[in-house]
């Protein structure tokens, strides 16, 4: 009878194989890649929204001054929508927000009853609502 050698290892005595710590390699990599591509599209995305505000504060600034125009050749009255901007001259186009919706303006303000308040409805399109832009 053959004697067979026993031997008992602990697991970390263990003897690795080059190929498993290529495949563990391999998954860090894979790992690593859908990290840096996830942190990518978030802050694409992030930066997007960003952009698309910016955009409908500087369309509600020019619309703001076109307003004040008016209002200084009308002796103080305000346009009934932002479609009367345009129509009179004052605008080349119809003033919108960055999702394509036109602007909303609000004579009195409700901040300043003498005044008026220039708003964008934001990207879910609800008058008023929480996402909107002033």
């Amino acid at each position: 009878m053959k004697k067979r050698s026993l031997n008992v290892f602990f697991p970390w005595e263990r003897r690795r194989s080059w190929l498993g710590a290529v495949g563990r390699a391999r998954l860090r990599n894979v790992v690593l890649v859908c990290v840096a591509l996830g942190s990518f599209f978030l802050l694409r995305t992030r930066e997007d929204h960003a952009a698309e505000r910016r955009a409908t504060r500087a369309s509600i600034t020019s619309a703001y001054h076109a307003t004040l125009a008016y209002r200084a050749d009308h002796r103080g009255s305000c346009p009934r929508d932002v479609g009367e901007l345009q129509s009179g001259g004052y605008t080349y186009e119809v003033p919108t927000d960055a999702w394509g919706k036109p602007l909303r303006i609000v004579c009195p303000g409700r901040k300043d009853p003498k005044g008026f308040e220039l708003l964008s409805d934001g990207p879910d399109g609800l008058p008023f609502g929480l996402d909107r832009v002033e």
